[in-house]
């Protein structure tokens, strides 16, 4: 069973930085093309997209933390990281990583594998 495992979350002043990792397990061979991603919760029933990273270690990201944020992945270890810098009060949310077979996309609905997420609190 594929699982995810988000961690790194917690509280920090505004201008802090926080670095997310997320841990991927259950896969029984190597995937060919697939999609990495982290979400936020920004209402009860909408995820936002915060950031993406392809096969080909493309990445996108909203518009709203453009360089200010960071994805990679390290294959080997099989964990995606998020690192968050300059945060502010609007940053704050549950932070979830999410992974797809394929390409990646915008909506939260094109992907079938999340984690439990982590909370980031950004605040005085």
């Amino acid at each position: 069973q594929v699982q995810l495992v988000e961690s790194g979350g917690g509280s920090v002043q505004p201008g802090g930085s926080l670095n997310l990792s997320c841990a991927v397990s259950g896969y029984t061979s190597s995937r060919s093309v697939f999609c990495m991603a982290w979400f936020r919760q920004v209402s009860e029933n909408e995820r936002e997209r915060v950031a993406e990273i392809d096969t080909n270690r493309q990445t996108r990201y909203a518009d709203s933390v453009k360089g200010r944020f960071t994805i990679s992945q390290d294959n080997p270890k099989n964990t995606a990281y998020l690192q968050m810098t300059s945060l502010n009060p609007e940053d704050t949310a549950m932070y979830y990583c999410a992974t797809r077979a394929g390409d990646c996309y915008l909506a939260a609905s094109w992907y079938n594998i999340w984690g439990q997420g982590t909370q980031v609190t950004v605040s005085s």
